[in-house]
Protein backbone atom coordinates (compact mmCIF):
# COMPACT_ATOMS: atom_id res chain seq x y z
CA UNK A 1 0.00 0.00 0.00
CA UNK A 2 2.85 2.37 0.92
CA UNK A 3 4.40 1.80 -2.89
CA UNK A 4 1.63 2.86 -4.30
CA UNK A 5 0.89 5.59 -2.40
CA UNK A 6 4.67 6.63 -3.27
CA UNK A 7 4.00 5.57 -6.67
CA UNK A 8 0.42 8.60 -6.75
CA UNK A 9 3.04 11.24 -5.15
CA UNK A 10 5.58 10.11 -8.03
CA UNK A 11 3.07 10.47 -10.42
CA UNK A 12 1.15 13.56 -8.73
CA UNK A 13 4.49 15.28 -8.20
CA UNK A 14 5.45 14.85 -12.21
CA UNK A 15 1.70 15.75 -13.14
CA UNK A 16 2.56 18.97 -11.04
CA UNK A 17 5.76 20.18 -12.64
CA UNK A 18 4.75 19.44 -16.28
CA UNK A 19 1.52 21.89 -15.55
CA UNK A 20 3.96 24.70 -13.87
CA UNK A 21 6.71 24.03 -17.04
CA UNK A 22 3.72 24.35 -19.50
CA UNK A 23 2.70 27.30 -17.52
CA UNK A 24 6.11 28.80 -18.21
CA UNK A 25 6.60 27.92 -21.76
CA UNK A 26 2.63 29.50 -22.68
CA UNK A 27 3.34 32.43 -20.27
CA UNK A 28 6.64 33.15 -22.63
CA UNK A 29 5.10 32.42 -25.75
CA UNK A 30 2.46 35.22 -24.78
CA UNK A 31 4.65 37.75 -23.38
CA UNK A 32 6.97 37.08 -27.20
CA UNK A 33 3.80 37.51 -29.57
CA UNK A 34 2.79 40.89 -27.52
CA UNK A 35 6.12 42.38 -27.92
CA UNK A 36 6.67 41.13 -31.63
CA UNK A 37 2.71 42.94 -32.21
CA UNK A 38 4.27 46.18 -30.24
CA UNK A 39 7.47 46.41 -32.57
CA UNK A 40 5.44 45.65 -35.39
CA UNK A 41 3.00 48.29 -34.80
CA UNK A 42 5.76 50.79 -33.92
CA UNK A 43 7.54 49.89 -37.37
CA UNK A 44 4.26 50.24 -38.99
CA UNK A 45 3.17 53.43 -37.44
CA UNK A 46 6.76 55.70 -37.80
CA UNK A 47 6.78 54.20 -41.46
CA UNK A 48 3.59 55.63 -42.24
CA UNK A 49 4.06 58.41 -40.11
CA UNK A 50 7.53 58.86 -42.08
CA UNK A 51 5.76 58.90 -45.55
CA UNK A 52 2.90 61.60 -44.59
CA UNK A 53 5.60 63.89 -43.37
CA UNK A 54 8.47 63.49 -45.97
CA UNK A 55 6.46 66.09 -48.18
CA UNK A 56 5.09 68.64 -45.29
CA UNK A 57 9.35 68.72 -44.10
CA UNK A 58 10.35 69.25 -47.75
CA UNK A 59 7.86 71.99 -48.24
CA UNK A 60 8.65 73.90 -44.96
CA UNK A 61 12.20 73.27 -45.50
CA UNK A 62 12.36 76.01 -48.30
CA UNK A 63 9.41 76.94 -50.02
CA UNK A 64 11.37 79.28 -52.48
CA UNK A 65 12.54 76.07 -54.52
CA UNK A 66 9.89 74.87 -56.48
CA UNK A 67 10.82 71.03 -58.07
CA UNK A 68 9.42 70.39 -61.69
CA UNK A 69 9.37 68.07 -63.90
CA UNK A 70 8.96 68.70 -67.65
CA UNK A 71 7.68 66.50 -69.98
CA UNK A 72 7.10 66.64 -73.78
CA UNK A 73 3.54 65.85 -74.72
CA UNK A 74 3.73 67.60 -78.07
CA UNK A 75 6.23 65.44 -79.83
CA UNK A 76 8.26 68.32 -81.04
CA UNK A 77 12.43 68.46 -80.32
CA UNK A 78 13.81 70.69 -78.28
CA UNK A 79 10.91 72.16 -76.77
CA UNK A 80 11.21 70.64 -73.21
CA UNK A 81 15.10 71.83 -73.18
CA UNK A 82 13.65 75.52 -74.30
CA UNK A 83 11.12 74.98 -71.35
CA UNK A 84 13.55 73.69 -68.98
CA UNK A 85 15.78 76.72 -69.84
CA UNK A 86 13.05 79.25 -69.08
CA UNK A 87 12.12 78.08 -66.00
CA UNK A 88 15.61 77.83 -64.58
CA UNK A 89 16.42 81.37 -65.23
CA UNK A 90 13.10 81.71 -63.06
CA UNK A 91 14.30 79.95 -60.28
CA UNK A 92 12.74 76.79 -60.25
CA UNK A 93 14.76 73.60 -60.00
CA UNK A 94 13.91 71.21 -63.29
CA UNK A 95 15.15 68.19 -61.48
CA UNK A 96 13.71 65.81 -64.23
CA UNK A 97 13.24 66.33 -68.22
CA UNK A 98 11.39 63.89 -70.31
CA UNK A 99 8.51 62.28 -72.53
CA UNK A 100 5.28 62.12 -71.62
CA UNK A 101 3.37 58.38 -72.42
CA UNK A 102 1.85 60.12 -75.71
CA UNK A 103 2.28 62.82 -77.95
CA UNK A 104 -1.58 63.41 -78.41
CA UNK A 105 -1.83 66.57 -75.55
CA UNK A 106 -3.23 69.49 -77.49
CA UNK A 107 -3.36 72.10 -74.04
CA UNK A 108 -0.22 72.27 -71.98
CA UNK A 109 -0.99 70.95 -68.25
CA UNK A 110 0.57 71.69 -64.67
CA UNK A 111 0.22 69.02 -62.35
CA UNK A 112 0.66 69.56 -58.42
CA UNK A 113 1.87 66.58 -56.90
CA UNK A 114 2.66 67.85 -53.70
CA UNK A 115 -0.73 69.27 -52.53
CA UNK A 116 0.35 72.94 -52.80
CA UNK A 117 -1.70 74.28 -55.78
CA UNK A 118 0.17 77.92 -55.07
CA UNK A 119 3.27 76.15 -56.77
CA UNK A 120 1.58 74.85 -59.68
CA UNK A 121 0.03 78.25 -60.27
CA UNK A 122 3.55 79.81 -60.02
CA UNK A 123 4.61 77.64 -62.44
CA UNK A 124 1.41 78.46 -64.86
CA UNK A 125 1.76 82.15 -64.35
CA UNK A 126 5.48 82.16 -65.20
CA UNK A 127 4.82 80.32 -68.51
CA UNK A 128 1.26 81.62 -69.39
CA UNK A 129 -0.59 78.67 -68.57
CA UNK A 130 -4.12 79.78 -68.35
CA UNK A 131 -5.30 78.69 -64.32
CA UNK A 132 -8.23 75.89 -65.84
CA UNK A 133 -5.23 73.65 -67.38
CA UNK A 134 -3.53 73.29 -63.61
CA UNK A 135 -4.34 70.27 -62.12
CA UNK A 136 -3.81 68.52 -58.99
CA UNK A 137 -2.81 64.67 -58.68
CA UNK A 138 -0.93 63.78 -55.29
CA UNK A 139 1.34 60.93 -55.40
CA UNK A 140 3.68 60.23 -52.71
CA UNK A 141 5.82 58.26 -54.98
CA UNK A 142 7.04 61.45 -56.60
CA UNK A 143 9.73 63.76 -55.29
CA UNK A 144 9.10 66.80 -56.78
CA UNK A 145 6.41 69.64 -56.65
CA UNK A 146 5.10 70.20 -59.86
CA UNK A 147 4.78 68.38 -63.50
CA UNK A 148 4.85 70.52 -66.24
CA UNK A 149 3.33 68.27 -69.41
CA UNK A 150 3.91 70.43 -72.28
CA UNK A 151 0.70 70.60 -74.99
CA UNK A 152 0.97 71.45 -79.01
CA UNK A 153 -0.12 74.99 -77.88
CA UNK A 154 3.61 75.57 -76.36
CA UNK A 155 3.88 78.37 -79.53
CA UNK A 156 1.29 80.46 -77.08
CA UNK A 157 3.31 79.88 -73.85
CA UNK A 158 5.46 82.91 -72.82
CA UNK A 159 9.58 81.41 -73.62
CA UNK A 160 7.85 81.34 -77.20
CA UNK A 161 6.35 85.43 -77.85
Amino acid sequence: MKGKSNLKNLHSDKQIKKSTSNFILNSIIFLLAVIIFYMSYSLYSNLSAKNSTDIEIRKKSNPSIIQVEVLNGCGVSGVADTLTDYLRNHNFDVVQIGNYISYDVEKSIVVDRTGNMINAFKVADTLGIDHKNVIQQMNNNYFLDVSLIIGKDFNNLKPYK
